[in-house]
């Protein structure tokens, strides 16, 4: 029995080694530092966007000691993710797990250092599940909840498994529990602030809330619920197709819209400046009208 816990021990602690260099401290609130994960090697760090509390005199602290000035590159609260571009140069990123080969039961560790040196916590994977949207509207691919302990300081930083790879960033912000942004989303929101500066959203400009449609309307649109337009935004993009307040929304490009999060992921940042058929029921009749895509600013 000392032999396996020895060897376990020696195996969480060598995770820890393998992880460290791509763990950073993040200086960007009064008092106590986040944590982030190198990015690449050109000083790009991805961190919790929820421990940025100020854009100017922000600090990286690396793991060979030196503190080195960043600026934020840009931030998306929906899905609290931020990217930094730290003033240093070959840096060592992460090592990223196959997402596919996480169970639930498996041992994790969650990394950080608000401090000088690496800290870390052992948990287990508790729950796995589809993507999922934040109460913000953000999408996050995978849903991947643990057991860990975040402690001050933690968010920000990785989730890795024993091998030391790293399964996603952490964050506190969501829910009340330990959750793990998965490698799909960062990838997703990264490219896209280093590209445009911020993440890109689809708009609409309308307010519903889902309504059940009479059964005669039902079987004329081939579906039992649809979305009930309580507000239209003056010059949006639905005000510009016509839409009007009352009428219900049952499709967007030839896909039923149900509920809430189907108008949204219908919203996805690829249709801005897309002009798609929008279909309604005004007076008791279905109708379509063309919606052009607007983005959020």
């Amino acid at each position: 029995m000392t032999e396996i816990l020895s060897s376990l021990s020696n195996g969480l602690a060598g995770a820890v080694d393998a992880a460290s260099p791509a763990v950073v401290r993040v200086e960007a609130r009064p008092r106590l530092a986040g944590s982030g994960i190198v990015w690449n090697p050109e000083g790009i760090i991805v961190t919790a966007q929820h421990i940025i509390e100020r854009e100017d005199n922000l600090k990286v602290g690396l793991p060979d000691g030196r503190t080195v000035p960043a600026v934020l590159v840009g931030a998306d609260q929906a899905t609290d993710l931020a990217v930094l571009r730290a003033e240093a140069k070959d840096l060592t990123p992460a090592g990223w797990a196959e997402a596919a080969n996480t169970r639930v039961g498996h041992l994790v560790l969650a990394l950080g250092r608000p401090g000088r040196g690496v800290q870390a916590t052992l948990g287990i994977v508790s729950a796995l599940g589809e993507g999922w949207r934040t109460p913000a509207g953000g999408n996050v691919d995978r849903y991947l909840q643990t057991d860990v302990v975040m402690y001050p300081g933690f968010s920000g930083g990785p989730l890795v498994d024993v091998e030391g790879e790293a399964l996603g960033l952490n964050t506190s912000a969501f829910r009340g529990v330990s959750l793990t942004i998965p490698l799909t989303t960062l990838r997703r929101v990264v490219d896209m602030i280093l590209t445009f500066g911020r993440v890109r959203r689809g708009y609409g400009g309308v307010a519903t809330q889902p309504v059940r449609l009479p059964e005669a309307l039902a079987q004329q649109v081939g579906q039992e619920t649809g979305l009930l337009v309580v507000s239209v935004e003056a010059s949006s993009p639905a005000d510009s197709a016509g839409v009007l307040l009352g009428d219900i929304l049952v499709g967007l490009e030839g896909k039923p819209l149900r509920s809430l999060d189907e108008l949204l992921a219908s919203l996805s940042d690829d249709r801005i400046g897309v002009a798609m058929p929008l279909t309604i029921v005004r007076g008791g009749q279905a109708r379509e009208l063309t919606l052009t895509i607007g983005e959020r600013s």
